[in-house]
Parts: C-alpha cells; structure tokens; sequence
C-alpha cells in the first residue's frame, strides 16, 4: 500500500503544515466520505461545515480559511489544483497506447504521420492529412482530407475532424465530438430553404480542451477560431466564424450563434445562450442560464435571461418574489381609500387567488 507523511504531501504542494505532520496517509476521498487515513480537500465554501465533522487524517484548504477541524490542515493558495497533485500520487498510471499504426485502420495517400503516434482500431485518416509527434487517435476516430494535427494531440474514440480543419499542439478531443461540420446557413428561395456552401474551416489552437459531443461548426468564409488554452465542455455548440479568445471557459449547453467573438478570459456558465454577430469583451462572465443579444462590456458579469448586470437581475429577482405581497398591500391601500384602481375584469390575479 502506498502512503506518505502529511510533511512529505505538504512539502510536494508547497503548503504549510497546521497540526501532526507526521500522520501516514494512505488514500484520498471527498470531505464528506473521507475516513481515518484518507487525505481530502476544502475549495467550495458550501462544505465548510463538513470540515469540523470530517474522519479524514488531512485536509487541504486554503490559506484563509478560518475554521477549525479536527484534521491535520495543509494550507495552500488554491487548495484543488493542490489536492490534484495529491491525487496523482495515490491514483493509478494513466492509460498508455503503444505507438504504431493498428491494421484495421484506414489511411488515405499522402499522409505523413510524425513519430510515435499511435493509431487506434477502424480509424480513418483521408488523404494528404498530417499528423505531429506523438499523437493518439482513438478508435473510430475520422479525420477528412487535408487536415493537420499538431503533436501530442489526443483524439478519443468516435471523434469526427471535417476536412481542411487545423488542429494545435496538445489538444484534446473527447468522444463524438464533431469539429469541422457544416455552418447553420439557408436562404429562403422560392419559398424553399437553399443550402449555403460552408467553405471555410476551423481552426483550434494549442493546448484547447473539447468535451464530448461538442459540435464546433466551420465557417461560411474564412474560419471559426478557438484560441490557445480555450477550455470547452461536454454538449456545447458554436456556430460558423464564431471567434472564442484566449483561455476562455464555456461549460455545458451553452450555444453560441454565428459570427460572435469572445475576447480572452471568458466565461460562459452552463446552458448560456448567445446571440449572432455581438462581441463579449474580454474577462466578461455570463452566469448560468442567461441570454446575450447585444454586445457585453470588458470584465463584465452578467446574469438572467436578459443578461442584465448581476446585481440588478438580484434585485429584480429578491422583488419578484415579494409581488403577492406588494400586491396584497396595494390592494388594502386602496380599499382604504375607497378606489379600485384595477377593475374586476383585469384583476387576473384576483382571480386567481
């Protein structure tokens, strides 16, 4: 059984020891289910209760927290990229693929394949597509003519590149995604929805991130554009010539419509709807749930269906909820002036009480 000291952990993180530091660990687990010799962590304050019940030997937390627990603390800056390195030590190997080409895959002409890349079984790879360095391509997985993928890039099983789409290095792209497929374009003829030709490509930079059944569409001209360290989750869709800055995270169901931009350091919660052709300026945060249909200003928080400033849409939210009172006190006021503002006929909600 593997086990390291508290000081040993503490001294891997960077933390600082509050409490036995010589404690053998021998597991990991969540606060909640954590027991004696098990080390957990504390990153979402909602769980800070758990920290003084907890049977965990450890815990992670960070260095302002404030409260007590009958645990050993390691105090660090950010208690779960910390507890991911714990993890690490106690976890097992990551899954390898050995490198080589299987012979149920299928590869076109003219394809040059870099060292060390591992090709799964019934992949196909069309013709004059490039692949760099020690890539893995899942089984499955299809990849159109004339695309490039950068080295070390990860492709799980059932992926699908359209062709002419431009992969970074180090990219990762989970199952039954689908990166290149055709932009959402008609135009109404003679009373019958015409095709559009989608004749652009995409293009997704270094060390992006795509989760499964994401569909990243191609552009109608020129590209659709995922820049450098862009993390995607599971079941988002982005339209054609949709621009995604630096660094910026889009969690699940969100949609985005064509020809909108987002600067550097976005964040879209999940099931966030964007309209087309608007910019969300850079550092904006859009909470969960919410419609876009105009431009967003930098560093902005946004939230509701109409996208208002967060603390706004709070109000509108904390005041929505005391309508039937209001309601009930404006209907004494005027009975205590001998009105009735409302007549029997408008007042629905009246009738509904």
């Amino acid at each position: 059984m593997v086990s390291y000291t508290v000081k040993q952990l503490a001294a891997l993180v960077g933390g600082i020891v509050e409490g036995n530091a010589d404690i053998e660990i021998t597991g990991i687990s969540d606060i909640e289910e954590a027991k004696k010799g098990q080390i957990t962590f504390l990153s979402n304050p909602r769980y800070e209760s758990a920290v003084e019940k907890t049977q965990a030997s450890a815990i992670v937390v960070s260095k302002s927290y404030k409260g007590t627990s009958p645990a050993t603390l390691i105090r660090v800056e950010s208690p779960s990229l910390a507890f991911s390195e714990i993890v690490s030590l106690f976890s097992p190997k990551p899954v390898s693929y050995e490198a080589g080409i299987h012979p149920t895959a299928i590869i076109g002409k003219a394809v040059e394949i870099g060292k060390e890349v591992s090709i799964q079984p019934y992949a196909v790879i069309e013709d004059n597509v490039k692949i760099g360095d020690g890539c893995v391509i899942g089984a499955f997985v299809f990849i159109g003519k004339e695309s490039v993928v950068g080295e070390k890039s990860f492709f799980y099983p059932h992926v699908t590149i359209r062709e002419r789409s431009r992969i970074g290095k180090r990219v990762i792209v989970h199952s039954g995604a689908v990166i290149g497929s055709d932009g959402f374009g008609y135009e109404l003829k003679n009373g019958r929805h015409e095709k559009i030709p989608q004749v652009g490509i995409v293009q997704i930079d270094d060390d992006v991130e795509i989760g499964a059944n994401t569909t990243v569409d191609r552009g109608r001209f020129g590209k659709t554009w995922i820049q450098e360290g862009c993390k995607i989750d599971n079941l988002v869709q982005i339209a054609h010539n949709v621009i995604i800055g630096k660094n910026s995270i889009i969690a699940a169901q969100t949609g985005i419509s064509g020809s909108t931009s987002l600067g550097d350091n976005v964040t879209l919660a999940g099931q966030v709807g964007i309209g087309g052709h608007i910019h969300i300026g850079q550092g904006a945060t859009i909470t969960a749930q919410s419609g876009v249909t105009k431009d967003v200003p930098p560093r902005a928080i946004l939230s509701g269906r109409h996208a208002r400033p967060i603390s706004l849409t709070h109000k509108l939210e904390a005041l929505y909820n005391k309508l039937p009172e209001i309601w009930e006190r404006l209907r004494k006021l005027e009975k205590k002036q001998g009105e009735d503002v409302f007549s029997t006929e408008d007042d629905s909600c009246k009738a509904q009480e």
